[in-house]
Order: structure tokens, then C-alpha cells, then sequence
């Protein structure tokens, strides 16, 4: 039987390790093998599947809705009352779900796409009218749906269902019965720990370019490894103290402030900026994204190249996907008490209303300075990178040198709030037998958060190229897919069985009889009971 006592899963960790530095070896020692085998596959996987990724999302948009709308959105995660406020809860999860390069691309996003999908001209005022459209679109709730489909799923299976294990093997033993600490079940967990480190080496070191590339703007010092090492070092050290101290009075009071700083400072852009401009410009994307959605949703470009498509669509819902296992797993953590579909509307539009405030300001005033030759913000885009392009946008500003080190404060603590909730999924990931109620011990989360620090300060020193870790990262997504319409069916199974038969007016308060208790309240009958018909 099974020990019910959490414990550090020592081969999973070792194993993940050495993984993980053998590929960041394999990247810096053969940067252009590496490149051209990763695009190659890419290439192949996004030809071949880039339709069915489109419409699986599309249909994970229209599951989630129709699970907040039904009887189902009426089950409660868990019972008791939920254990965070719902502004905090929502903080928290934007920062599991979001990387602080997120800042990154809401200045500069929508220089990217001057040659849009569904067959725009290039660089022509209908492209760039649709530029903040297609932000909105691949931040919005296609995206999102994805998180709260994998966060539903993992919490239902830890909070009603009450099976061990907060991780991707956990809730696959118990949705196909096989062996959690088996070939499965490490590969599985093997495969997220790999792709969480990637992606996280991305965000640190796009975020520390960002950060180094303004902080020389602000006060001279020279842009360059050190002062990007001493950046990350600094968000690893504020993440590894808020890791220790705990999700209540460390990751909540980091998101708290990231959530804040991330809605006053476009607040203040749209009040000391062109006002009616920007306003007018949200306005006006939000109508092209709701009258287009479903042609963006499902556009593949079959006359043409389909390039954008596979560019930028498929490859931002592949990114999402290989984010979902980890998300799902913080989402869990902090939802027990909410109900189905307080989750899905928290997740789908909180989050993707948040999303299109802040982009929508800073793309909508970068637009203005373009159109009115403040700045050429593409042509900067190309000759001196998008870290130079955020800079020079923000320091447009009146009192540009204070907005831009406010945007660097709340870059470098979205940094660390994210690094921190992640540490907490690996950890979570690397603990057998956890239960609700419990955490992965701190010596572990800590030992993480040091991990998730020096894989990408190794990376940014040996020079790796991160379009080729990006693209590596992405792949993962594929196993992440099959694993995620594995869990969808085991999920609508659990639904069938749990709550459906129970009236809609009795499911927030049922709770269905878990497969343990069903076994502890069976009675046992003394040795020799012979019943009637027995020989």
C-alpha cells in the first residue's frame, strides 16, 4: 500500500536535473544543430497540426463556457469558505499565469504585426488598425480557456475527488489507474519540470534585458552580463525570500503589488497621454476582436503561406498549453472553496479583461507616437531591439524617466511573484502523497527557487540562443496536449458519476462520496460469515 506521508521524490528531482543540464549543455555547445533540428520539427509539427490546435482551443473555450453556465458551475472545490479574498485570488493566479515579460509585450507587440493575418496588406492602416486586435486576441479568453480547462480538471481531481498528488502523474493514476511513481507517471512529471525551466529561463532573461536596457537609460550604468546577472540575482533573491515565507505572507503580498502597479501605471498613461486617443483605440479593438473572433480563431491561410498563422496563432496556444500543467496546479492551491464557475469567470475574463487594460494603453499609446512621428517604433523594433523600443516609448512620457522606473519596479516583482508561484508547482510536482491542505516543504520550494536562478544566469553567460530554447519549450506542448484531452475525458467521466443525477438545485451543497470513503465505510464481516446460497 501506498505510504500516505509526503516525501521529496529524490529520483525525479536527480533525474530532472541532469536533464535539464544536459539540454542547456547540448544548446550552448551546438547552437546551430540545435537551432536548425528544433525549427525543423516545429516547422513539421505546425504544418501538420497548426488546424487541429486552432479548433481544440476553440472547443476549450466553448467546454469552460458551457461548464459555467450549466449545473456543473455550481460545484464547489472543496469545502469551507475560500481561503483568500477574491481580489488577491485573482492577483495570484495572473502572476502563476503570466511571465513579467509580459510587460516586454505590451509595449511592443503590436509592431510585430505590420504583416497581419487574414490577408491584410502589410504595414498598411488596416494592419496596423488590427495590430491591438490580434494582441487582444492571443491574450484574451482562447488563451485563458486553456488555463482554466487544466486548473478545473487538477482541482476537481485534489479538491472533490480528494486523490493525492498535485502534479501531472498524480491526476493521471487516477484518471487511467496507472502507477504514479511509474515510467509514466516520472515522464510525465519529468517532461513539466524540463519545460517550466525553459520557459521560465526565457521570461528571466527577456525580462532582465528589458530591465538592464532601461535601467541604463535611467542612470547610466553600462548594459551588459553583469548588471543583467545582479537583476536576476535580485529577483532571485526576493522570490526565494518570499518562497520561504509562504504563499499568505509572501506570494500573496508580491502578487498584491504586481496587480496594483500593473493597473496604475496604464491608468496614469491613459490620464497624462493622448486620453481620447487611446480610449477610442480600445474601443475600436475590442469590436474588430468580437467581430472577427472566429475567423481569427479558425484562420489558416490555405491560399496563402499560412506563416502568421504558424507564427504567432499556433505557436502562442502551444505556449499557453505547455504553461497549463503548472498553472493548473497553483490555480488548485488556491481555490479550494471556490466554485466551478467563480474559476472560469476569475480566469477567462478577470484575467483577459486585465490583459486588454494594459495592453490596450501601452499599444495604443505607442501607436500614437507613431502615427504622429514621436517615434518610429517599428523601425527601433528592428534596428535596436524591443527592449529599446518599451524605453523609448515610456520615456516619451511626461515624466517619462518616473514612468519608466515605475515599469521597472513592477517588472522585477512580477518577476519574482512569478518565479515564486512556479518554485511552488515544481516543488508540489516533486512531493508524493500530497494531500489538500498540505504544502511541499520549504527546503524544497527553496532549493527551486535556487535551481530556476542560476539555469538562466548559466544560459545568459554561455550565450544560448532563447529562439531555439523557445522553440524547444513550445514543443513540449504537444504531450501536454494528449495529456490534456486524457484528463478532459476523465473529467467529464468524474462529472457523469459525481453529479449527474443530482438536481441543479442541490449541487453546491453535495459533495460525492470519493472511491476512499466508499471503501472505509464498507463493512468488514468476520472471518468465516458464510451468506445464504454460499456451499
Amino acid at each position: 500500500m501506498m505510504s500516505n506521508v509526503k516525501k521529496k521524490d529524490v529520483p525525479l528531482i536527480s533525474i530532472s536535473l541532469v536533464a535539464i543540464l544536459f539540454i542547456a549543455a547540448a544548446l550552448s555547445l551546438f547552437p546551430q544543430q540545435s537551432a536548425d533540428a528544433a525549427n525543423a520539427i516545429y516547422t513539421f509539427v505546425t504544418r501538420t497540426l497548426g488546424s487541429a490546435v486552432q479548433v481544440l482551443v476553440l472547443l476549450a473555450m466553448g467546454l469552460v463556457i458551457y461548464l459555467a453556465t450549466s449545473k456543473y458551475g455550481n460545484i464547489r472545490l472543496g469545502e469551507g469558505k475560500p481561503e483568500y479574498s477574491t481580489l488577491s485570488w485573482l492577483f495570484m493566479f495572473i502572476c502563476a499565469g503570466l511571465g513579467s515579460s509580459t510587460l516586454y509585450w505590451g509595449g511592443a507587440e503590436w509592431a510585430y504585426y505590420q504583416t497581419p493575418g487574414l490577408n491584410i496588406a502589410p504595414r498598411s492602416q488596416q494592419a496596423l488598425e488590427f495590430s491591438v486586435p490580434y494582441s487582444f486576441f492571443h491574450w484574451g479568453i482562447s488563451a485563458w480557456a486553456t488555463y482554466t480547462l487544466a486548473s478545473l480538471i487538477m482541482a476537481y481531481h485534489f479538491h472533490v475527488r480528494k486523490n493525492k498528488g498535485l502534479s501531472l502523474s498524480g491526476i493521471i493514476a487516477a484518471i487511467t489507474g496507472v502507477r504514479p511513481q511509474g515510467p509514466w507517471g516520472k515522464l510525465v512529471d519529468l517532461m513539466f519540470l524540463i519545460a517550466t525551466v525553459g520557459a521560465l529561463t526565457i521570461s528571466l532573461v527577456v525580462t532582465a534585458a528589458t530591465f538592464t536596457r532601461g535601467l541604463s537609460a535611467l542612470t547610466g550604468l553600462p548594459d551588459n552580463f553583469t548588471v543583467q546577472a545582479f537583476v536576476i540575482l535580485l529577483s532571485g533573491g526576493i522570490f526565494c525570500l518570499s518562497s520561504w515565507i509562504g504563499i499568505n505572507n509572501g506570494l500573496q503580498r508580491l502578487s498584491k503589488m504586481v496587480g496594483w502597479g500593473a493597473f496604475l501605471l496604464p491608468l496614469l498613461v491613459l490620464i497624462v497621454g493622448p486620453t481620447e486617443f487611446i480610449t477610442n483605440s480600445i474601443i475600436n479593438a475590442i469590436g474588430l476582436t468580437t467581430q472577427n473572433f472566429l475567423q481569427m480563431s479558425l484562420f489558416t491561410d490555405p491560399l496563402g503561406d499560412g506563416s502568421f498563422t504558424r507564427n504567432w496563432t499556433v505557436f502562442y496556444w502551444l505556449w499557453w498549453i505547455s504553461y497549463t500543467p503548472g498553472v493548473a496546479m497553483f490555480v488548485t492551491r488556491v481555490s479550494r472553496g471556490r466554485k466551478i464557475k467563480e474559476v472560469i469567470w476569475g480566469l477567462i475574463l478577470g484575467s483577459t479583461v486585465g490583459c486588454w487594460f494594459f495592453f490596450g494603453v501601452m499599444e495604443s499609446y505607442a501607436i500614437h507616437q507613431f502615427i504622429n512621428g514621436v517615434i518610429n517604433v517599428p523601425q527601433v523594433l528592428e534596428t535596436l531591439g524591443g527592449e529599446t523600443a518599451v524605453q523609448q516609448v515610456l520615456m516619451s512620457l511626461p515624466a517619462g524617466k518616473l514612468f519608466l522606473a515605475a515599469y521597472l519596479g513592477v517588472m522585477i516583482i512580477f518577476l519574482a511573484s512569478h518565479m515564486d508561484a512556479v518554485a511552488y508547482t515544481m516543488a508540489a510536482t516533486s512531493t508524493r502523497n500530497l494531500q489538500e491542505g498540505d504544502d511541499p516543504d520549504r527546503g524544497l520550494r527553496l532549493f527551486w527557487c535556487v535551481v530556476i536562478t542560476l539555469i538562466p544566469l548559466s544560459i545568459l553567460f554561455t550565450g544560448a540562443s532563447l529562439e531555439t530554447m523557445k522553440t524547444t519549450v513550445v514543443l513540449t506542448a504537444l504531450p501536454f496536449l494528449v495529456i490534456l484531452l486524457v484528463k478532459v475525458g476523465g473529467f467529464i467521466r468524474w462529472l457523469k458519476q459525481d453529479y449527474a443525477d443530482i438536481p441543479a438545485h442541490q449541487v453546491e451543497h453535495y459533495l460525492p462520496q470519493t472511491p476512499v470513503e466508499a471503501l472505509e465505510k464498507t463493512p468488514v464481516l468476520p472471518a468465516g460469515t458464510v451468506f445464504k446460497g454460499d456451499n
